[in-house]
């Protein structure tokens, strides 16, 4: 079990790296051609909301619900009940979908006046911000479609998974990358406003991912005509599960966005520092932290079908080692050498012209939102023992905990230090969201920490700070600034190369040996 769950992981975790990477570049690209003012506000504006409702309802409750339903009638009465639930899954949720991407469209404006309302506010009296409500009205309509395609995809994605074809549905976010980095080079002198390239990338990104993958559906026997069965028994239960996981596995979104709704009546460029400052954190969150939790989730949903407690508790276990190993260097690594990743990928172009240093505000709030970084990757693992269990209303009750600290620490925060304080509200309600999802489990004896664990983990904290404080000394004996994009991009690989090193070095001076590694990855069956 063990090894196939390691093996799930790497492949997940490359196809996840290979995407990370093609999301940067099209970052930069986005940053070279609108910088961090009105229009890449308004961009990522138009963009974030589409996502937000992605990953809350597509990828976060209703993936949380379908996968652990799934898996039981997998194991329980075969592939022909399979394939006659995800007919009625995909017709119901396809159905509900089109009506909203509908209504969303038409209404753009009600949209962008609901989330972005001081712009409407401008607009309404003329102010400064009109033209942000107007863009952003014009947007969204190319932007909310992308929600009826992408919830499509992960439901794909879900039944792949399921059956462990992971590569397939970890690949196909590299297609909207790649129709966004092609629109932005190709469709951007054909507008006014460059984001309106953007905004058709992300229509055409969308499609492509929904064309890509239903081939491999077919493939594996299980694309049929969908059909709307709304109170269908399987389909009744996914829906039942579905409403309270909406809050406990998405607490993060709706704080992003909440943080982009207060970000909007802040300083121009403050929707963008955070989204530039959240990119750089979802690398490794998504490298390490996502890729763990998309293959842990159908192992533990099949371990309790099939009432195997011991083995659960280990998986968790497993999967926590795993991210705390990986975690805490990406923390330590990215609040040193921020300032020079972002210089390579963003200080070109309408980024680095005007007269606010975009790197040095980026970089504080990438050090903000790495504080909470490991928290972040925490909950991607604990969630799901609550979830594989179909238990959703634990999750819920903590989420709306963790969302309330939110709210009340930016209320805190943000008046005093702008932006960070968004960004530090959100790492600190992740953290308390994490705690809280531990407690709960070993509340209901389902997982506690292993001894190995907690040693593995004050192994790693001091390795890294090892690490930080010799790569932050390191840093300071080149002098990248101002020098040349292949001169910083030498630097930058040399300080990755050092960190990468000592690192291990000092995890094997602590007595962490090849076999401890390894031991990481076993679960006694």
């Amino acid at each position: 079990m063990a090894k196939g769950l390691f093996k799930s992981g790497m492949i997940v975790s490359a196809m996840t790296m290979l995407s990370r990477i093609l999301g940067l570049v099209r970052d930069a690209v986005v940053a070279n051609l609108l910088g961090a003012g009105l229009a890449a506000d308004v961009f990522l504006f138009a963009n974030r909301i589409p996502n937000f409702f992605r990953r809350l309802f597509a990828e976060g409750a209703f993936a949380q619900a379908f996968v652990p339903v799934l898996s039981e009638i997998k194991e329980k009465h075969g592939d022909d009940e399979v394939r006659v639930f995800v007919a009625q899954a995909a017709g119901t949720l396809g159905t509900i979908l089109l009506c909203v991407t509908i209504f969303g469209v038409v209404g753009s404006p009600v949209i962008a006046a609901l989330f972005g309302t001081t712009w409407f506010i401008d607009w309404w009296q003329g102010g400064e911000n009109a033209d942000k409500f107007l863009l952003a009205s014009a947007l969204l309509k190319f932007t909310i479609p992308y929600l009826f395609f992408i919830s499509l995809v992960a439901l794909c994605g879900a039944v792949m998974n399921v059956y462990n074809r992971f590569s397939v549905a970890a690949f196909t976010p590299v297609l909207l990358n790649v129709c966004l980095i092609s629109c932005a080079v190709l469709l951007h002198d054909r507008f006014e406003q460059g984001a309106y390239a953007l905004a058709i990338g992300v229509f055409i990104g969308g499609a492509a991912q929904l064309a890509f993958q239903l081939p491999f559906l077919g493939k594996l026997g299980m694309l049929s005509r969908p059909r709307f069965a709304w109170h269908a028994p399987h389909v009744t239960k996914v829906r039942k599960l579905m409403l309270p996981a909406i809050f406990g596995v998405s607490v993060s979104q709706i704080n992003l966005l909440l943080d982009t709704i207060i970000a909007a009546a802040l300083m121009t460029g403050s929707i963008a520092w955070l989204y530039y400052s959240d990119r750089l954190i979802e690398f490794p969150l998504g490298l390490f932290g996502i890729a763990i939790a998309t293959v842990i989730l159908p192992t533990l949903s099949k371990l309790h079908a099939n009432d195997k407690g011991e083995n659960f508790q280990q998986t968790m276990d497993w999967g926590v080692r795993f991210v705390l190993l990986l975690g805490f260097p990406a923390m330590g690594g990215l609040i040193v050498i921020s300032p020079l990743i972002i210089s390579v990928l963003f200080g070109h172009g309408e980024f680095k012209s005007g007269d606010v240093d975009n790197i040095a505000a980026v970089s504080a709030g990438v050090t903000a939102y790495s504080v909470g970084l490991v928290s972040f990757m925490l909950i991607k693992v604990l969630a799901p023992g609550f979830y594989a269990r179909q238990d959703t209303k634990t999750p819920v009750k903590i989420g709306i905990k963790a969302l309330t600290l939110n709210m009340v620490f930016n209320l805190a925060l943000a008046p005093f230090i702008g932006y960070l304080g968004l960004a530090l509200a959100t790492s600190l309600s992740a953290t308390c969201n994490a705690y809280l999802l531990y407690r709960g489990l070993k509340k209901e004896q389902v997982y506690t920490i292993s001894t190995f664990s907690l040693w593995f983990a004050a192994k790693s904290i001091f390795a890294t700070l090892v690490m930080a404080c010799s790569v932050y000394w390191l840093s300071q004996q080149f002098a990248w600034q101002g020098e040349g994009i292949g001169t910083q991009l030498w630097v930058l690989g040399s300080l990755l190369a050092s960190a990468i090193v000592l690192y291990f070095c000092v995890l094997y001076v602590c007595g962490v040996r090849v076999s401890t590694i390894k031991e990481i990855q076993q679960i006694e069956e």
